[in-house]
């Protein structure tokens, strides 16, 4: 434990995330794990978010160059499936063939027109172009043409569709322009290990909520990877989730995480709740998964009783057995970020994927894609759930699949990344300075932006 970290112990005693985590049990060795190391701690320019010119170094050498979400398994599960994933003017087909994945440049052959259109999800028996018909086999194998003959400086046998590295991991789909890039178990770190025992394999997308945000992408993902503002934008939070409290990891160049208790009262709250109170209020990804609260028996807490119920719950409706699995395990945001733009929350009370990105190729905008995702039945039916796209203007509670609680304080954040945006512009200072501890996951995130981009910028 290095000394920011021996100051939030002593700053909160006996109520960091760890003291409230071990309240109802031991943490598992993942869970116990801190990391925190000394950072610079200068300041950070606003030009990495408001210059054109850092904007396309980013879109040339670190999407270029990365491993990044795509979509889940469950999106290209049998054979012709396909799923189309675009980062700035990059688009990627990922299809499902007989022999497994494959993912291309999503551009024809021929004259460059898009093979499938931009948001596209489904079925295909081959990979035709909407324009003049050139066709693949699902492996990018080339099929055939009209009128052969017009193109005798074609090659058939080798007019394959250019590949993109496609791999998967934990049920996740992952693509990278790179062809020399190193494999995607190398690329994850620690991701692997700490997420030995938390199998979203036989998970699926529930829910997915596409927004439209006013901000730069890193911008937008940054309000996610802090609490310090959650007692000012999000003020009815506190009484039931930890902020200033939380613990804040950093394990290696892509891999950074942030522990959050649920059931539990953040420290800068004034509020005196029962424990009856913080279950009735508790934050879970999706309510009506979990239905009813039952009543806190004497000498038991919130939080035990919640992760006692998922736990009933998950054995009872989907032959899960997590009875090894501690409390926070169960319930809490265990927040994982991937570099560049990824967050994972592998625990069953609140399992989600969050995803930033351009949007489009405006630096000034972005998109936030929310997956909330719940356990396969027992008799394999479920369906896939469609991205529902809002504008910046709506709200994430017109949205019905939505925990109205959650999307009430995802609508808050995006206010306030409007004023941020502005801010940056309007700046006589030019740079943004940020905490020691609270804040340390962005300053590490544009260490290893800075990485990628080969300098230092702004």
């Amino acid at each position: 434990m290095n000394e920011i970290q021996k100051v939030m112990r002593d700053r909160y005693p006996g109520n960091t995330w760890a003291d409230v985590a071990r309240r109802d049990g031991d943490l598992p060795d993942v869970l116990a794990i801190q990391s925190n190391p000394d950072q610079d701690l200068s300041d950070i320019g606003f030009a990495r978010y408001t210059d054109q010119a850092f904007f396309d170094a980013e879109m040339e050498r670190v999407w270029k160059r990365v491993w990044q979400f795509a979509c889940r398994e469950e999106h290209v599960a049998e054979t012709g499936d396909f799923f189309v994933y675009d980062i700035g003017r990059q688009s990627v087909l990922i299809m499902r063939g007989e022999d497994g994945l494959k993912a291309f440049y999503n551009s024809c052959l021929h004259r460059g027109t898009k093979l499938k259109p931009s948001g596209a999800c489904g079925w295909s028996a081959d990979i035709t172009c909407p324009f003049h018909n050139w066709q693949w086999k699902l492996d990018g194998s080339f099929k055939g043409m009209p009128c052969d003959f017009e193109f005798p400086q074609v090659d058939k046998a080798t007019a394959n569709l250019v590949e993109v590295q496609v791999d998967t991991w934990n049920g996740m789909v992952f693509v990278n322009f790179d062809p020399a890039a190193k494999p995607l178990v190398d690329y994850l770190e620690v991701l692997p290990e700490h997420f030995r025992n938390w199998d979203l394999t036989g998970w699926y997308v529930a829910t997915h909520v596409r927004k439209h945000l006013p901000g730069n992408w890193k911008l937008s993902m940054e309000a996610f990877m802090e609490a310090y503002h959650t007692p000012y934008v999000h003020p009815e939070m506190t009484n039931v989730v930890g902020d200033h409290n939380m613990q804040h990891d950093v394990f290696s160049k892509h891999v950074s995480r942030d522990l959050c208790a649920m059931a539990s009262s953040s420290p800068t709250s004034t509020a005196q709740l029962s424990e009856q109170d913080l279950l009735d209020m508790m934050l879970v990804a999706d309510g009506k998964m979990v239905g009813e609260r039952p009543r806190v028996p004497e000498g038991k807490t919130a939080r035990w009783v919640m992760a006692e119920q998922l736990r009933e719950q998950m054995l009872q409706q989907y032959d899960l057995d997590y009875s090894q699995h501690s409390v926070p395990e169960m319930i809490d945001s265990l927040k994982y970020h991937l570099f560049p733009n990824v967050m994972i929350y592998p625990a069953p009370g609140l399992c989600l994927i969050q995803q930033f990105r351009p949007d489009g190729h405006d630096r000034d905008r972005s998109t936030f894609d929310q997956y909330v995702l719940h356990p396969k039945p027992r008799d394999g039916n479920f369906e896939v759930a469609e991205v529902e796209v809002i504008t910046e203007e709506q709200s994430f509670t017109s949205v019905a699949s939505m925990d109205p609680f959650l999307a009430s304080v995802l609508d808050q954040d995006t206010d306030i990344m409007r004023l941020q945006r502005e801010g940056m512009y309007a700046s006589g200072k030019g740079a943004q300075t940020l905490s020691v501890y609270q804040e340390s996951r962005i300053r590490h995130f544009h260490h290893t932006l800075d990485q990628y981009i080969g300098e230092q910028a702004g």
